[in-house]
């Protein structure tokens, strides 16, 4: 379980977060969707262990070492090769690099191509290879789609979905509504550092999303 309580933090005069509270339990997909500024990013940084609150706390079942974390970042060695990173990762966590990951991801080709040497859509497989490595049984994901390809896409889409019928949590960052909303099983919107809205996705499709979106944070 994923839990926030009271959230509040504050770059100067700006509120990143203000009283944000929630729980994630196991096999639940949260997309959080909001206008840039809106406090995203820095909520999965707080739940990542990256930046501490200033107020309110925090908690994943299993610590920092239950996470998987893509954000902007993609956290590879340029140097190193597709294969040589996942090794590095796995050895972190003292796990082997499962045997499907590259297939899943398509990326069979690239093994033993270094990671500059890629585009910017395969290093995103990469990074996502890098966050499923040792399985985590939370997923905190910041735009994980930004620079895929539709194969690509569709790919991690089933990834995800895998991920929450395996009873694992994720908190899903994404300006795509379409995509948020076909994963996600609980939805959230932000504004000004606050959850403007809250709720059990209960069947509602990506239009109708949208629209109780934009009516929340008009």
């Amino acid at each position: 379980m994923l839990l926030a309580e009271g959230l509040r933090h504050r770059f100067g005069a700006i509120r990143a977060l203000d009283d944000v509270s929630f729980t994630v339990q196991p096999g639940q997909t949260l997309a959080v969707f909001g206008p840039n500024g809106a406090g995203k990013t820095t909520l999965l940084k707080v739940l990542a262990g990256l930046i501490q609150p200033q107020h309110g706390r925090a908690a994943v079942d299993g610590g920092r070492r239950a996470i998987g974390w893509i954000g902007h970042q993609p956290q590879l060695y340029g140097q190193l090769t597709v294969r040589e990173n996942l090794r590095f990762w796995a050895t972190l966590y003292d796990v082997q690099v499962p045997g499907d990951l590259l297939p899943r991801l398509g990326l069979e080709a690239h093994v033993d191509r270094p990671v500059r040497a890629l585009s910017r859509g395969l290093v995103q497989r990469v990074a996502i290879a890098r966050a499923l490595v040792h399985d985590p049984p939370v997923l905190l994901l910041d735009e994980p789609f930004t620079g895929l390809d539709r194969v690509a896409a569709e790919a991690l889409s089933r990834l995800l979905a895998e991920h929450a019928a395996a009873g694992r949590a994720s908190v899903l960052v994404t300006h795509n509504v379409e995509e948020g909303t076909g994963l996600a099983t609980d939805i959230a919107f932000m504004r000004a550092g606050r959850f403007v809205h809250l709720a059990p996705r209960a069947g509602r499709g990506a239009e109708q999303v949208s629209e109780d979106y934009r009516n929340a944070i008009a």
